[in-house]
């Protein structure tokens, strides 16, 4: 049983674009060659690694055991060739960080903006993704960090505090909640929100907590920002949920209010997560250190 190098990353490609097609075309091989390297595979092994569907493939249970030592060899391999290329004049250190919608819009671009300017030699591949899919990630070696809601379970990885992330109600002036200083999620599902693009985590989040709440969330517009959907808010277009560090900065606009949403899963602590500090490379390590603002 050898599998190479090429075979695994081939491999964990099309995991991760659910597409044999896809997978060979993201590892610039032809579709029969990638084919061909499958099928090998599967043969040494003795056993199928993917099941076939309408809706793409998906890994069986000897898949999902390769991919998860296949992820541990590549990223010590590139924790390997980062650390050498840190030696190499002009080279860039890639850090792979994956983090909720709070976290990328609201609470990292100034730490990270500050990192990259004192760390000229490192790049950042940021990701907007629900924490669950984070926590999913780092486990598999997908993203080195990440930042994640405490209410998601983490298992065996490692965390760090990062910030408090609170959601909050904002209307029109002239809305009748408008008196109000407290309300539930319950309490208001059954009106006409503004909310964030359909792909943002965000999203997703209030969608599922509307979901449990017992009524789905109508939506009239989709904005890309929270300063757009306040903006839309204060014309009385519908009322929204927002971080509360976003509704502060509006909040000198003479028509929107803020109330406070008395929901549980509106406070939510982010944390930084990864595998195991001690094993991130320099530039992954500084950077962790660098937002939980640990010395060392």
């Amino acid at each position: 049983m050898r599998f190479d190098l090429i075979d695994l990353r081939l491999f964990l490609n099309i995991l991760d674009t659910g597409s044999i097609t896809h997978g060979a075309a993201r590892a610039n091989m032809s579709l029969p060659s990638a084919s061909a390297r499958l099928r090998g595979m599967e043969d040494a092994l003795g056993v199928p690694l993917l099941e076939r569907g309408r809706r793409g493939v998906e890994s069986t249970a000897t898949g999902d055991t390769l991919a998860h030592h296949a992820r541990l060899v590549l990223g010590q391999i590139d924790r390997m060739q980062g650390e050498l290329g840190e030696h190499q004049a002009g080279s860039k250190a890639l850090i792979r960080l994956w983090t909720n919608t709070a976290a990328i819009t609201e609470f990292l671009p100034a730490p990270v903006g500050l990192f990259l300017r004192d760390h000229p030699n490192v790049q950042i591949d940021l990701k907007e993704r629900q924490s669950s899919e984070t926590v999913k990630a780092v486990l598999t070696g997908a993203a080195e960090i990440g930042i994640i809601s405490d209410a998601v379970e983490h298992g065996a990885l490692q965390t760090l505090p990062f910030a408090v992330d609170k959601l909050v109600l904002v209307t029109s002036r002239d809305d009748p909640l408008g008196a109000r200083r407290r309300v539930t999620l319950a309490e208001v599902a059954d009106r006409e929100f503004i909310g964030l693009s359909t792909g943002s985590a965000l999203h997703a989040y209030l969608g599922e907590r509307a979901l449990l709440s017992g009524q789905p969330l109508s939506v009239r517009a989709h904005m890309r920002t929270f300063d757009s959907i306040c903006c839309m808010v204060e014309q009385g277009a519908g009322i929204a949920i927002v971080p509360a560090t976003a509704a502060k900065r509006y909040r000198g606009a003479p028509g929107i209010r803020t109330i406070e949403l008395t929901d549980s899963w509106a406070t939510r602590q982010l944390l930084i997560c990864m595998r195991d500090l001690n094993a991130l490379k320099r530039p992954e390590k500084a950077l962790v250190r660098h937002l939980a603002g640990v010395e060392g």
